[in-house]
């Protein structure tokens, strides 16, 4: 790529990061996927949002018959299979297949000797393993710029669900009482932890997958609908979700819930709400009181004030092309 001078801005373009998002969707990706490629195509100048992704999780299929998604098969077996190239091979209706890749070459040619060798492992699309795309996208009062889950990965009876809110206002607090029998939780209940968003974590950790309280898994309740600012690891399953933006510590309506207040969540709706008027909402946000931030100077502290939330990729804001115009090439002397 050096000496062909092939720079990720040649290769970054609208129809290439829309590829990117189709394959991901067929292969059951990580809910990171969505902030990654965000945040790569607004570095190159591509206006990605959530509504890509959701647009096409609605047309693209689970076909990549590997865990969480899938039940019997394992990344090894994916590669054995023919691997991602195997894969793109049955997407073609929703790829551009003249976008170049890292070959320097148009798609089509890259994929074009690609072969599937086991037809459970990756799935023809009219056999997927889950009709419609990985992940899909929610909106509503509790999440006005989006939140995601992974409903190719947790129960079905959790498309639709109310539940009331048990929150916990940060990890620290969660740890502590998630195995205490003593806790108000019912498998109904949905659990919530907030401030571990991209500032209020800081940095967004993996806690999103939030464990089920103790008393519950000895009565055998293994998947609960679990709600947080927080991201979760690509190979973790359950109704979880995620990236609820704007997060808590900044003021998000994330910020305003109580326990007890009921949510529901209805995925083949893209709906998320919680069941509180707004004028109640808005006498809690009048007697709301910011969080201090935890960093005054130094690199913490640039972070803070620059990092954007995570329907814009979790990116410092200077770092995207709309800041400003290109650094120029350095003078040598």
């Amino acid at each position: 790529m050096v000496w062909a001078d092939l720079k990720p801005s040649d290769i970054i373009r609208p129809a290439s990061v829309q590829n990117a998002i189709a394959v991901a969707m067929a292969m059951g990706c990580s809910t990171n996927a969505i902030i990654h490629l965000i945040a790569i195509g607004r570095r190159a100048g591509v206006d990605v949002t959530l509504e890509d992704f959701d647009r096409l999780s609605r047309v693209v299929p689970v076909i990549a018959n590997v865990r969480p998604s899938g039940s019997d098969y394992l990344m090894e077996d994916f590669f054995y299979a023919g691997g991602l190239p195997a894969l793109m091979t049955r997407l073609t209706d929703h790829l551009d297949l003249s976008m170049i890749s890292v070959t320097g070459k148009p798609l089509g040619e890259d994929i074009a000797n690609a072969q599937v060798y086991n037809d459970d492992v990756i799935r023809p699309v009219d056999n997927p393993i889950y009709a419609e795309g990985a992940l899909a996208v929610l909106k509503g009062n509790l999440a006005p710029e989006g939140c995601v889950i992974k409903p190719s990965a947790c129960s079905a009876k959790f498309q639709n669900h109310s539940g009331p809110a048990l929150v916990f206002d940060d990890y620290a607090d969660l740890k502590e009482q998630i195995d205490s029998d003593d806790l108000e939780v019912t498998e109904d209940s949905v659990l919530v932890l907030r401030n571990a968003g991209p500032v209020g974590g800081p940095g967004m950790p993996e806690w999103g997958m939030l464990p089920i309280p103790g008393k519950l898994v000895r009565a055998g309740v293994r998947d609960m609908l679990r709600l947080s600012d927080a991201r979760m690891s690509g190979t973790s399953y359950g109704a979880c979700v995620l990236h609820v933006s704007p997060e808590a510590h900044v003021g998000g309506p994330l910020a305003l819930l109580k326990t007890g207040d009921m949510i529901t969540v209805d995925i083949p709706g893209r709906r998320i709400h919680m069941e509180v008027s707004d004028e109640e909402l808005a006498r809690r946000r009048a007697l709301w009181t910011p969080p201090e931030d935890p960093y005054q100077r130094g690199f913490g502290k640039m972070y803070m004030s620059h990092v954007s939330q995570a329907h814009d990729g979790c990116d410092f804001d200077f770092l995207q092309t709309a800041a400003g115009a290109p650094v120029p090439e350095p003078k040598i002397f």
